[in-house]
């Protein structure tokens, strides 16, 4: 009885066996099911590298030839993935042929048909999925304009910074991602959210070329290669015996400004063209005779000679030729070279008078215009007077203020219209007197400061502050000890001072600055006229003032690109009392209309003044603190600072 109990025993476990294991081809054999244990990479894993060896282990000793590429496979979507298998002690290997795809999904299978010692199956497919780690591609646009770094494979959600560096004669521009822009600066931080292509894009360079004519003439400074859209400033400094006249371009004016600046958009040729500082006017007169009004042998560049032709008795005036044409008399002629003149006479007919007239300031127009007038005949004379002047009468052979006026020729005739100067009074208030503080561009207590290319017309000064605390200029002190030059790209037309430098220096500076302390008490203490209070709340931009006080209580700003506009007279003044901070933001502009000039206007600040890029301002800046000028600014006027003025290839114009 307990053998047969036994044998029953032994049935039931050899069933089981038999029964737990798929079988090859119905042959019973006796073991343990095959199993995938574990998986490299793990299911659902991510970030895996793309270089992954994907391996499945099992439970016990496997054939290894079931272990194939078509029992174990990997695919992505719809495609198989090529590789090699291999199998080692428990564990199954498949070798990609290639590297795997970055941030691609992938799926592991080990099916059925695998098989241990035994010959027992795997009971089911064994499925997994993982998904590979994204990859940051980057590449230059064009090749040539210059090299990246960053690129790589980075766990999603990771911070990665790419950089791109230009090459020589090109800018970075931007990075782009599928045609968009998603950063301006060569150095690039991004969150990995899948893969990315990058394509960091140069523009090339634009070149600005300078000459001087004569090359004798003078020099430039602010030749190079700039990126476009950057605001270029040139400079021409005439050698001794020389004048600037002008830049031109081609055929073209540039600009009559020594300091010129413009945003570059294109490559340019600049020539700054000179001319000698003494011109000679040789003046030719027979049967009569020329007044040279001022009388000089030689005169300067741009400066207006008068010419006024007499005829002889006998003979009448009828025009110039040579450097001067017309019949209009007296003659303004400018002196932009060396010129020769005639004055042209033509003898009277028997019994005929001549009539000359001149006029300064005005015209006047004869009717009938003849050169010559029979006894008897009459003329009507009609004076009009210049923009800015009024007719006041005749003198001469004719007197009294009536206009037009009938002359009646009896004989010769030498008739002059008498104009006057219109008296302007100014509106606004009382102009702001710098006194010695005037003789400077830029003064301030302690400090000038300058990097990139900067522009300044005039002299600048520091005291109590020593030279240095003048820094970015390339002092180059003079042989008499008392002022500095600037040697450098950062250009100052005038002179430098320091309290340190020789007498009379440390006094001159000490008044200097007294004058400007005492300008900023003066102008805001100004009552007079009644001050227009907190005009926009403090945001000038977009608006028009008129001459006048102003006053707030706040900062005052001019938002980024935005235009305020000073509407006056030639003779009309603002000032600006401003108790906190002055501030022009990127591109804000002052603009004047109707004559204003920079020399009538004052911003008072009992903060700081900051001008950011690109901006431009008119007018002189008392300033209880700092004066801060940024890339591109502009500002045709004075900085007074009684701390401290930072400047950044911008540029001071005096007014």
């Amino acid at each position: 009885m307990k053998k047969l109990r036994l044998l029953t025993i032994l049935a039931i476990v050899s069933v089981i066996f038999f029964a737990g294991c798929e079988k090859d081809e119905y042959k019973a054999t006796i073991g343990v099911c095959p199993l995938v244990v574990s998986t490299i990479p793990t299911d659902k894993a991510v970030d895996v590298p793309l270089n992954q060896i994907v391996s499945a282990t099992f439970n016990e000793k496997m054939n290894p030839e079931t272990i194939t590429k078509e029992s174990f496979t990997l695919s992505q979507g719809n495609g198989t993935v090529s590789g090699t298998v291999s199998y080692t002690a428990l564990s199954a290997a498949f070798a990609p042929t290639s590297p795997l795809a970055p941030f691609t999904t992938y799926t592991g299978r080990v099916k059925t048909s695998v098989k241990d010692l035994m010959n027992n199956a795997l009971q089911t497919d064994y499925v997994w999925t993982f998904t590979t780690i994204p990859q940051v591609v980057l590449s230059s646009l064009p090749i040539a304009g210059g090299t990246t770094s960053g690129a790589g494979t980075f766990a999603q959600g990771s911070a990665v910074t790419v950089t791109a560096t230009p090459n020589a004669d090109y800018s970075f521009l931007n990075w782009t991602d599928n045609g968009t822009i998603v950063s301006t600066s060569p150095s690039y931080q991004l969150t990995m959210a899948g893969n990315k292509a990058l394509v960091a894009n140069f523009t090339l360079n634009l070149v600005v070329t300078l000459s001087s004519n004569p090359s004798v003439g003078g020099t430039t400074t602010g030749a190079g290669s700039f990126a476009p859209g950057t605001s270029v400033t040139v400079s021409a400094t005439p050698n001794t015996g020389y004048t600037f006249v002008n830049w031109t371009e081609g055929t073209n004016i540039a600009s009559t400004n020594a300091i010129y600046t413009s945003p570059l958009n294109a490559s340019r040729t600049l020539v700054a063209n000179f001319a000698t500082s003494g011109f000679s006017l040789n003046v030719v007169a027979v049967n009569g005779t020329v007044l040279k009004v001022p009388s000089k042998t030689n005169y300067n560049s741009g400066e207006i000679v008068v010419l006024t032709a007499t005829p002889a008795t006998g003979y009448t005036f009828t025009g110039w030729s040579g450097d001067a044409t017309g019949s209009t008399n007296p003659v303004s002629v400018t002196m932009n070279g060396n010129k020769n003149i005639t004055a042209n006479f033509t003898a009277l007919l028997p019994n005929t008078f001549t009539l000359n007239t001149i006029a300064m300031n005005g015209a006047v127009v004869k009717n009938p215009n003849l050169t010559a007038y029979n006894n008897g005949a009459i003329v009507q004379l009609t004076a009009t007077a210049n923009s800015g002047f009024t007719f006041t009468g005749w003198s001469g052979d004719a007197n009294g203020s009536l206009n037009p006026l009938s002359v009646t020729m009896n004989a010769n005739k030498n008739i002059t219209a008498n104009f006057v100067e219109d008296v302007i009074i100014p509106v606004g208030p009382a102009a702001i007197d710098l006194k010695t503080a005037g003789d400077f561009s830029i003064l301030t207590q302690s400090g000038i400061s300058s990097t990139g290319i900067t522009s300044v017309q005039g002299n600048i000064g520091v005291s109590p502050a020593a030279a240095a605390a003048i820094t970015g200029f390339g002092l180059i002190m003079d042989t008499n000890g008392e002022s500095s030059h600037s040697s450098i790209a950062t250009h100052v037309t005038g002179k430098v001072y320091a309290s340190d430098y020789a007498p009379p220096t440390p006094s001159k500076l000490t008044v200097a600055v007294d004058d400007m302390q005492k300008a900023y008490t003066t102008a805001n203490n100004l009552v007079t006229p009644a001050p227009v209070l907190e005009q926009g709340a403090g945001n000038l931009s977009g608006l028009t003032l008129a001459p006048g006080l102003y006053k707030w209580s706040t900062g005052v700003l001019i938002s980024p690109d935005a235009t305020v506009t000073l509407s006056g007279g030639a003779n009309d003044t603002w000032v600006f009392q401003i108790a906190q901070d002055l501030t022009l933001l990127s591109s804000a502009k002052v603009n004047l209309i109707g004559g204003a000039q920079a020399k009538n206007i004052t911003w008072v600040v009992a903060g700081q003044a900051v001008l950011g890029t690109n901006t431009v301002l008119y007018g002189s800046i008392l300033c209880k603190t700092l004066i801060s000028l940024n890339t591109g600014s502009k500002v045709t006027g004075k900085l007074m600072a009684q701390t401290a003025v930072t400047l950044n290839s911008s540029t001071v114009v005096a007014p």
